[in-house]
C-alpha cells in the first residue's frame, strides 16, 4: 500500500504520522500561533525531528462556523509558507489542506506533494479534474455542506453504510479523472454529532472494504474535550487514547498536532503487533 509523493514511494502498510501546521488566525487549537516565519520553521523542524512523514499545511480553518476566507487570501497566506518550508527543508512532504482547485494547483506547482480536501471534490467542481491533471495523491474526506453549515447535516439512515456509499461514489468520480493514489478520511467532527463520532470510531474497520489507505484526524477535537468536559489544550490524553484505538483498527495515517505523542502510540502498537 504505497503512494507516490514527488517520485518518492511512501509505504503506508506501516502507519505514518501527519503533523498539522495551521497558518490560520482562527484554528480551534493553534490559531495564530505559527504566523511568524521563525515560529513556523521551528515548529516544522520539531515535527520532522519527532518523526512526522507529512506536514499538512492549512490556510483556511475548517472548524464549525469558521469564518469565510477568499481564495486570494488563502493563496496569499499559504504560497509563501510553502516556499519558506521547502527552502529550509527540501525533502519535506507537504500536504495542502484546501477544497479549492486553484489553491491546490498553485500549491502543487510551488512544491507541495499531496492535496487534502475536506469536501472530496464537492465544493469545487474542478477539483477532481485538477488533481487528476496534477498526478498527486488525494485525501478525500466525508463532510456534508460547508464548514459554516456542516453541523446542520447530521441525520443518517445508517451512519456506516451512508459513509461507505459516499466514498464509493467519490472514489468512482476520482478514478474517472485519473486519480489513483487516494486516501480516505471519515471526517471526525464534520457533519457528525458527538455520539456519531464515537459510533464511527467504534466501527472504523468498516472502511477496510474500500481497500484504500485510511487517515484518522481526531487530534484535540470537540468529540474529546466536550465528552471529558475540558478544553482543546487539555485534550492530549484523550487524543492519545483514540489514536491508539485507530491504529488498532488499521488506520494508516494519524493527522495530529502532537507528533511525539502520536509516534509513541505508533511504537507501542507496532510492538504489540510484532
Amino acid at each position: 500500500m504505497t503512494i507516490n509523493c514527488k517520485g518518492r514511494l511512501i509505504d503506508l502498510s506501516r502507519p505514518k504520522i501527519m503533523g498539522i501546521l495551521n497558518v490560520t488566525p482562527d484554528s480551534f487549537f493553534d490559531g495564530g500561533k505559527y504566523s511568524a516565519p521563525e515560529s513556523l520553521l521551528t515548529h516544522a523542524a520539531t515535527m520532522l525531528e519527532q518523526g512526522a512523514t507529512f506536514i499538512d499545511l492549512g490556510a483556511y480553518s475548517s472548524r464549525p462556523n469558521a469564518a469565510f476566507v477568499s481564495e486570494t487570501e488563502e493563496l496569499d497566506r499559504i504560497i509563501p509558507i510553502i516556499e519558506l518550508l521547502l527552502n529550509a527543508f527540501p525533502e519535506i512532504i507537504l500536504s495542502i489542506d484546501t477544497f479549492r482547485s486553484e489553491v491546490a494547483k498553485q500549491c502543487i506547482e510551488a512544491g507541495a506533494a499531496l492535496v487534502n480536501d475536506i469536501s472530496a471534490g464537492l465544493l469545487d467542481p474542478k477539483m477532481l479534474e485538477t488533481v487528476g491533471q496534477l498526478k498527486v495523491p488525494y485525501i478525500m474526506m466525508h463532510m456534508r455542506g460547508t464548514p459554516q453549515t456542516m453541523q446542520q447535516f447530521t441525520h443518517y439512515d445508517n451512519l456506516g453504510k451512508d459513509l461507505l456509499f459516499y466514498f464509493s461514489e467519490r472514489l468512482a468520480q476520482a478514478n474517472a479523472h485519473g486519480i489513483h493514489d487516494i486516501i480516505i478520511d471519515p471526517g471526525f467532527g464534520f457533519s457528525k454529532t458527538l455520539a456519531q463520532n464515537y459510533e464511527l470510531m467504534n466501527h472504523l474497520e468498516l472502511f477496510n472494504v474500500l481497500e484504500r489507505p485510511l487517515l484518522v484526524g481526531i487530534s484535540r477535537k470537540s468529540m474529546i474535550y466536550k465528552l471529558l468536559e475540558t478544553t482543546p489544550q487539555q485534550a492530549l490524553n484523550g487524543t492519545t487514547v483514540l489514536n491508539t484505538l485507530a491504529l488498532q483498527k488499521n488506520a494508516n495515517i494519524l493527522r495530529v498536532h502532537d507528533v511525539k505523542a502520536a509516534m509513541e502510540c505508533l511504537t507501542i502498537v507496532n510492538q504489540l503487533n510484532a
